[in-house]
């Protein structure tokens, strides 16, 4: 209860609701503009997070993440052009209600069941973290190794894309992540001559790079979308107490897949979104209404990729292994305010975690008044021309990364990887492997050094700790799985392959 007291005196400070106010509402305008993500607006507040308190700076991430996700669904539901990729499993409903003259209902579902997602996911992570800290007090390097690569897995098994190219874009962040002199030896690696590389790649500009660069990039070669036609909206929330009690099973599945898929490394609230919806409209009794305007997939979906965002951040506080790509970008932020990820965060800084769990509360609670303001506003925001959004995003990269360490380097490194960003993208290599790649090389490679030299070079003692050889399971059956997969579709096809068929 102490805790909970000293909790709530961090986040009633005048600083910090400053930062949530402050980063809701710049969360919900990066959100609307189709194109610009959860993730890039993240990005583009680490350099902002060097001046505030340690609460202040981890509130503005969380407020401006949540917010973002819901606001994403305003151009998927008015043009057909989800705001961010977690919107897009549902944009052609929300879109068909829209031209059934349903707008108003489409984005108060979006609105009410991301804020109850929301809320659930945050009541996940108070419930289950803590519980697993206990366990995690207990981890080796062993078990740390074998956590760190499990993740790297568990987000090429998930990717959208092929599993190889999942892979493939994994390696590439693994090898970014062996430059520099930050390795067990300590001996320059890859670094081919140049002193600023020697520290390695910074994590944020690569992330910067990526998600940002490599959007405007995009931007360049997408059309302009279609002007939005001014309208005045009715009640947004009307009707959505009825839709509550009418789905219920529906929203409490899309929470838990949420939750499930969230604490997942590398999968995030857009994996969670198009699960969900499909899961959705495998079970439901009118699956033929579906595309039509139904709205049971959105309430669905639109609470699983809430709850995703919150339950992200559990092996990200537990292990320092990111969620998602956001928390990746959070990540950070912890390490460089004082806030190592861990389990020991929870019994030395137990304040600061209540106070982390009363943000994610009160950024959902006002996700709905908010919310409203942005959807009645949303006909301003959406037209804003890109060709003014879009060199004031690449200056902020620039200015963002060279702030990072008053290193011109960085704003170089931030184009090298907003080009490779957009090349990966371009050919089907999804971007979030490599990021984990990059977060997660040093500590897969740290752990395993470490656990070799504890055990004098014996491989024994990575899957004779009972939770090691577990995990160790785990990471193989998640490497296998995709050639598993393969060499079934393989006999199948050729069990139906008629008899006098050519070889």
């Amino acid at each position: 209860m102490q805790n909970l007291i000293e909790g709530a005196a961090l986040v009633a400070a005048p600083d910090v609701l400053v930062a949530i106010l402050a980063s809701a509402i710049y969360g919900l305008v990066i959100g609307a503009l189709p194109g610009l993500t959860a993730t890039m607006a993240t990005a583009l507040l680490v350099p902002v997070t060097f001046y505030l308190s340690p609460i202040a700076a981890v509130a503005t991430i969380i407020t401006a993440s949540a917010m973002a996700i819901f606001s994403g669904d305003i151009p998927g539901c008015l043009l057909r052009i989800p705001g961010t990729p977690a919107s897009a499993a549902y944009t052609d409903e929300a879109y068909a209600m829209t031209r059934k003259g349903q707008a108003e209902t489409a984005l108060g579902i979006c609105l009410w069941f991301s804020a109850l997602g929301g809320i659930f996911g945050t009541l996940a992570l108070m419930v289950v973290a803590p519980a697993l800290a206990e366990i995690a007090l207990s981890f080796s390097t062993f078990e740390y190794f074998w956590m760190a690569l499990l993740g790297l897995m568990c987000a090429t098994l998930v990717a959208r894309s092929s599993p190889v190219k999942a892979i493939a874009a994994m390696l590439i962040g693994l090898l970014i992540a062996c430059i520099g002199m930050e390795n067990p030896a300590g001996t320059p690696r890859f670094t081919f001559g140049l002193s600023d590389l020697l520290g390695g790649v910074e994590v944020i500009p690569a992330l910067v790079g990526v998600f940002a660069v490599a959007q405007v990039m995009r931007a360049l070669l997408m059309p302009e979308p279609p002007p939005l036609p001014r309208r005045r909206f009715g009640s947004i929330l009307a009707g959505q107490w009825g839709l509550t009690r009418r789905y219920p099973k529906q929203l409490m599945r899309g929470n838990t897949i949420g939750v499930i898929v969230g604490v997942l490394p590398g999968a995030g609230a857009d994996m969670a979104a198009w699960i969900s919806y499909a899961t959705s409209k495998k079970f439901s009794k009118e699956q033929a209404k579906y595309g039509t305007g139904h709205p049971e997939g959105l309430v669905e979906s639109g609470a699983a990729n809430n709850s995703a965002v919150a339950s992200s951040w559990v092996p990200a506080l537990l292990f320092g292994i990111p969620g998602d790509t956001i928390t990746a970008i959070a990540i950070g932020v912890l390490y460089m305010k004082g806030l190592n990820p861990g389990p020991t965060l929870f019994t030395e800084n137990a304040s600061s975690m209540y106070a982390l769990y009363l943000i994610f509360i009160l950024a959902n609670i006002i996700m709905i008044p908010f919310g409203i303001m942005m959807i009645r506003t949303s006909t301003l925001v959406l037209r804003a021309p890109r060709a003014a959004v879009m060199p004031v995003i690449l200056l902020l990269c620039a200015v963002g990364a060279y702030a990072i360490g008053n290193n011109p380097f960085a704003v170089l490194l931030v184009a090298l990887f907003g080009c490779l960003g957009f090349v990966m993208e371009r050919n089907g290599y999804p971007v979030a492997a490599m990021v984990l790649g990059i977060v997660m090389g040093s500590m897969v490679e740290q752990s395993f050094v470490s656990s070799l030299i504890k055990s004098d070079g014996s491989l024994l003692p990575f899957v004779e700790r009972p939770i090691s050889g577990l995990l160790a399971a785990l990471t193989f059956t998640a490497l296998l799985w995709p050639v598993g997969v393969w060499v079934v579709q393989r006999l199948r096809g050729r069990r139906l392959r008629p008899s006098g068929a050519a070889e």
